[in-house]
Order: C-alpha cells, then structure tokens, then sequence
C-alpha cells in the first residue's frame, strides 16, 4: 500500500467491476487519494472510478503532494473535501 493511491477494493466489489473499472487496480492502493479529497462520500462510484483513471493518468510527485496538503485540510476541517 502506498500513502496516495485509489482506496483499496473489496473482493466482492472487484467481482462486479467491468473491464473499465478494473483500470483502477494497476496501480498499488492508498491510503489517501484524489476521490477522498474531492467529496467522497457525496460521490457515487462512477465518479469514486473516473477520479481515480483520472489520478492514474496524471501521478506525479507534485499531484501525491497535492493530495497529501488537501488530505491535512480535510483532517482539520472535514467538511472542506471539495
């Protein structure tokens, strides 16, 4: 498990994810990660999926830092994860 990252599946969910889906486990889960500091439980799980294709497509150093700041925010303040 890495610090940023998509949120780790169930296996149960994992049996009902389409091939598209199932694009959000070529990279290792974490404990943070984009769809948590964007709404998260406000957003259902096509968006939960395409945030995280979308963190996939654009990782970097400076995006997992991002996330990390905006983690803290949401730690403090935990209605500020929009």
């Amino acid at each position: 498990m890495s610090l940023v990252g998509p949120r780790p599946p169930l296996p149960r969910e994992v049996a009902q994810y389409t091939e598209y889906d199932k694009q959000r486990l070529l990279v290792t889960p974490g404990c943070t990660g984009l769809w948590q500091v964007s709404g998260r439980n406000d957003l259902g799980f096509h968006e939960m999926v395409k945030l995280d294709l979308q963190y996939i497509r654009e990782r970097s150093l400076l995006y997992d830092l991002k996330i990390i700041l905006k983690t803290i925010k949401v730690m403090i303040k935990p209605n500020s994860a929009y």
